[in-house]
Order: C-alpha cells, then structure tokens, then sequence
C-alpha cells in the first residue's frame, strides 16, 4: 500500500544507489561531507518543505537541551537592543558563537504555575517544558500532553532509522511520588509520545551508541546489529505462531487481553522492519564510550557527542538532551561548590549562594557552547555545517529557582534553521506562551493543521 509518507521516501531515494547511500552514510564520520550523494529532487524547496529538510535538501535537525532549576536573571539577560546588545556572565561563553544564537525574553509556561495545585514547581517545570499543558496532580494517574518533539517526530521520523532520540545526564530514578505528590514521572522526563507515556531518556552513553551503531569495535558493529535484529525476528516469529494457535481456544475476556499484548509485539515487529529498510547500520570510526564518566563534564561533553554523531549520520533529526531534573541537587566540586544545586537555588537573595548558583549557570553554558562549537566544525551534506542546518533550543522550566517563576524563562535558539534563522539577536517578548514558539518550530519542520499546541495562542512572530 501507497502512502505519502512512503512516496515521500521513494523519492528521496530516487537517484541514489544503494551502495552509495550506505557508502555515503557510513563516510558521514570518517570522512568530508559529500554534496554529490544528494539526491536532486530534494533541491527544490517544495520538496524540502515536505520531508523537512532545508532548501539546499540537507537535513533539518531540532533539538531540546533542558538545564535545571532556572537562572539568576540578573546575570542571565543581556543588555541592549535586537542586535546591539551585549551578553551578561551567564552567556558569555557564548560570544564566539553569537551570530548563531538568538536569545528570547518573554516567553512563559503559565501551566507551570501552582494555581490550585500548590506545590510541585519542580515536577511542572519539567513536563510542561516541552507539552505546555497542565499536569494531572497524582503519583499514580500521570496524564500530560504530547511534547513538541514527538509532534515534530511523528511527522519526519519515519526519514530516519530512529524517529527520536532522547538523552539524560540523571543517571538515578526514584517512582511514585517525587514533588508535591507530582508522579516521578513527570519529574524525569521532558518528552512525552502522548499524554500517559513519557518518552524515557537513556543515561548511559554506551548504551545510547550501541543502540544506534551496534556493539563491538569498529568494523564489528554493522554485523553484530544485523545478529541481534535477526535473533529478534526469530523470536517475534515464534511468539507470533503460537498466539495465533492459542487464539481459538481463549475466551472473550482473555482474547482482548492478548490483543493488547500483540499490539506491543507488533511495534516491535514494525522497528524491525524499519531497521531492515534502512540497510546495515552505519559504522563510526569511534570507540565505544566505556559507559558513564566519574568526571560531570566530561560526562556531559559525551552526551553531546552522542546527540552530535546521531545528526551527523542521520541516525535521527529530532534529539531532546535532559541535563538535569528541575529539582537536581548535584554539587558541583570542580568548581569549587560542595553545595547542592537545588539547595543553592532557594538563596534567599545571600549574595554568597546567588554567587554560587551564577557560576552553575555559566558552567552549564560553557558546556552548552562547546557543543555548539563542534557542531559548527562538522561539516554538512550540502558543504553548510550541521548548526547551520539545526535549530536548537535550550532552556529551563523555571525562570528564577529562588521564587520557582515560570515566567520570563531563559531560552535561547541556537542554528541556523537551514538558513531561515538569523542570529546574533536579543528579540524582546512580552509575556507570550512558549508554545507559540514551538508552533513556529513545528510548521518550519513541515508538520501541517496545526492550529495549537499546548497553551499557544498564535505562532510566535520575530523568530
């Protein structure tokens, strides 16, 4: 059966071998970009539109980077106008990179706010960063909203071996209640596929490559995934005969119940066969991470390497990055703070703690920046580099950690947006939903009927 999306597919194949393809994909790393491997139907712009690209046909990637419990504003925000301005402490490691960067002000999460709620900014702060709705106040019956990531997922994941990929630097998870009666669920994810079913994100970044590029050493990989999916099949065939011959003799009541355990072999069954489409899997001349560092920031610089790699050989085009739960008490010894993050956070206006809680700040900036760095430095299909071709927001759920405000929150869009973004720019808002931000981000990734989302009101203009 014919559908647009797989029309959409055969024509993005179209004019490419597939030896060149997985040649060209398997050189994404190891080699320069090659412009040639484009396919020419994705140079016109209605074509990029549709399978959300850019005009050159290069891939468009987005992605969600969330840092935890807020900012100090007053080291936060910059000074001056659009493009005069200039960057406060907070953001100065990012003056190299600030023709990329556009920084907005003005933006709110009013969904965030306690309300009738009361407690639970930290829970609120994470789940309605990216759904912008209201939570449902409960340990057990956790109901959000789909996350503008799935949203943008649901409509160009199918270009792509893995429709999303979600990071995390929380590499410990509690269940049941973990603020204010908030499930921990909501604490300790900021993707949601739907409004029960968060989408969990890995901590380990040996685990996050192995998924995308299969276990072992290099030239082993590409192999080993091809055993595994096969060893997977041979099981999904098996369960799948053997319910098949069970059927007939269940009644009602357990037959329903074997259907809702099909539907989840059958999703399976539907990767596999997504993966089998897309050929061997690609192969980087990179060591395997050994797992997760002792050191924070190299264990957030590999992170980033991860989200970079996957862009890099269109292993996805739709990434969310987790650095910390709002709420996070991490110390931080390397730079000299014994102290707790969230603790810091509530400093009651001690300039000491205010102090403290500013080099956090900077130091999840610095961090921010590098990877901004790198993404500039690797080369793109279409001779433009990956940030070129990005856009990439990164923000917190909480504006001020010491009042737990949800308003003014500090967000910044960094890339290109392949070339429809224009940055260096301090674009002052006033109260405006931040999910009119991410209506415009969804229409530029080619996702239509759109009308709302979350709390929007209208797509946010001057972006």
């Amino acid at each position: 059966m014919t559908t647009p999306e797989n029309s959409a597919l055969a024509q993005y194949f179209t004019g490419m071998s597939r030896r060149n393809f997985l040649r060209g994909m398997g050189a994404c790393i190891a080699l320069p970009a090659f412009g040639s491997l484009l396919p020419a139907r994705l140079l016109a712009t209605e074509t990029a539109l549709q399978l959300a690209t850019t005009a050159t046909g290069a891939p468009l990637r987005t992605a969600f980077v969330f840092f935890p419990n807020g900012a100090i504003p007053s080291r936060w925000w910059p000074e001056g106008g659009l493009t005069d301005f200039k960057l406060n402490a907070t953001l100065q490691p990012l003056e190299g990179m600030r023709k990329h960067v556009q920084v907005f002000s003005g933006l709110a999460h009013a969904n965030a706010n306690p309300g009738k709620d009361g407690g639970g900014d930290h829970a609120r702060g994470n789940s309605v960063f990216l759904t912008g709705v209201r939570l449902n106040k409960s340990a057990t019956d956790v109901r959000a909203g789909i996350s503008i990531d799935q949203v943008i997922a649901n409509k160009v994941g199918h270009l792509t071996r893995f429709p999303s990929l979600e990071l995390t630097c929380d590499a410990g998870r509690k269940s049941a209640d973990c603020d204010s009666g908030y499930s921990c669920a909501y604490v300790y994810n900021v993707a949601w596929q739907s409004p029960t079913t968060p989408m969990t994100p890995e901590a380990n970044p040996r685990l996050v490559f192995e998924r995308m590029f299969g276990a072992g050493v290099h030239g082993e990989r590409a192999a080993n995934a091809q055993r595994r999916m096969i060893d997977r099949r041979s099981v999904l065939d098996f369960v799948l005969d053997d319910a098949r011959r069970m059927q007939s003799r269940l009644d009602v009541s357990d037959r329903s119940k074997l259907d809702q355990y099909l539907t989840g072999v059958r999703e399976v069954e539907t990767r596999i066969q997504k993966a089998e489409r897309f050929g061997a899997n690609v192969d980087p001349t990179v060591v395997t991470p050994s797992g997760i560092p002792t050191a924070h920031a190299e264990y957030v610089e590999l992170m980033y390497d991860m989200m970079l790699l996957a862009f890099r050989t269109d292993s996805t085009r739709v990434a969310t990055f987790m650095l910390g739960h709002d709420g996070d008490n991490r110390s931080f010894s390397d730079i000299g703070i014994s102290e707790g993050h969230h603790d810091l956070s509530h400093h009651q206006n001690n300039a000491e703690r205010v102090e403290k809680v500013a080099q956090i700040d900077r130091w999840y900036v610095e961090q921010f920046g590098k990877f901004l760095q790198r993404m500039e430095a690797t080369p793109d299909v279409d001779g433009h580099s990956l940030l070129h071709n990005s856009r990439i927001i990164y923000g917190s759920g909480n504006a001020d950690g010491n009042k737990h405000t949800h308003e003014n929150l500090p967000v910044l869009l960094a890339g290109g947006g392949g070339g429809l973004l224009t940055g260096g720019r301090y674009v002052k808002h006033e109260n405006q939903p931040m999910s009119n931000l991410f209506l415009n981000l969804a229409e530029t990734a080619g996702v239509t009927g759109l009308a709302r989302f979350g709390d929007s009101t209208t797509r946010l203009s001057n972006v």
